[in-house]
């Protein structure tokens, strides 16, 4: 009998969350999985007889799509910071969106700096409250590990983290806007030269030890197949109004989440 190949679908609320104890007194996790559930939003999951985690990687980082074809999983089990992950990137994709068209390459990055960029807050939620945390034992230390090649010691990276326990909020938007600003630079740099002033230039920002702690080089191979349409100026004007607010995360929370 032939091995059955096709991906199957499920929802969220048929899923295992893995260290879902540690995010409950974050109450945007427990907002962006509710509006998960609430839109039916699905996952994809490898056939059960070859649940393997290395097709699953490639598939996700190869053939991703904003608009709910990405997410693929090697079994019924996800960690819950992937829920966040994947509650913004669903927004961003709604709030995005010219039609039925692909998102432009302006949309998918500032889908992906938000998504992104919500990784420190949450670093900075759970530090001191959940320290048994799976999340904060895989990211923290491959985190100090991207900081130290760039030249930032063990004191250092641990001053930095308890500023982003002290204001996440401002954490967030700090790299979310240090992400958006650097990639679309790169996506228009010319050559190798120009990308390497555009990331000199950002060298004294306080979260740029960590930009090689993400995809940026896939996320610029997707942005660069992206057409251009509506999207680019909802992305563009989006930024703007992030840009203008006290707290960025209470504007998203109130036009994205609750809208």
């Amino acid at each position: 009998m032939a091995r059955p190949t096709a991906l199957r679908s499920l929802t969220l609320d048929q899923l295992t969350l893995e260290d879902e104890a540690s995010f409950r007194h974050v109450g945007l996790y427990r907002d962006l999985k509710a509006r998960l559930v609430k839109d039916r939003y699905a996952v994809r999951l490898l056939p059960k007889e070859a649940p393997r985690w290395d097709h699953a990687l490639l598939l996700n980082l190869a053939f991703w799509d904003a608009r709910g074809a990405g997410d693929v999983l090697a079994d019924e089990v996800l960690a819950a910071d992937v829920v966040c992950h994947m509650g913004w990137h669903h927004l961003a994709a709604k709030a995005l969106a010219d039609g039925d068209q692909p998102l432009s390459a302006e949309a998918l990055l500032l889908g992906e700096a938000i998504a992104s960029a919500f990784d420190l807050y949450l670093m900075g939620r759970l530090l001191g409250h959940s320290p048994d945390s799976t999340f904060l034992e895989t990211q923290v230390p491959a985190m100090a590990d991207v900081a130290e090649g760039a030249g930032v010691g063990a004191d250092d990276f641990e001053v930095l983290m308890e500023a982003v326990r002290e204001d996440p909020d401002g954490a967030f938007e700090d790299l979310r806007r240090l992400l958006y600003d650097v990639l679309t630079d790169l996506l228009h740099a010319r050559s190798a030269d120009d990308a390497l002033q555009i990331l000199i230039k950002r060298d004294g920002e306080r979260f740029a030890c960590l930009l090689h702690h993400y995809e940026l080089a896939n996320w610029l191979l997707h942005a660069r197949a992206a057409p251009v349409n509506g999207s680019a100026a909802k992305a563009i004007e989006v930024d703007q109004q992030l840009r203008q607010q006290k707290v960025s995360l209470d504007w998203l929370t109130r036009q994205w989440i609750d809208g």
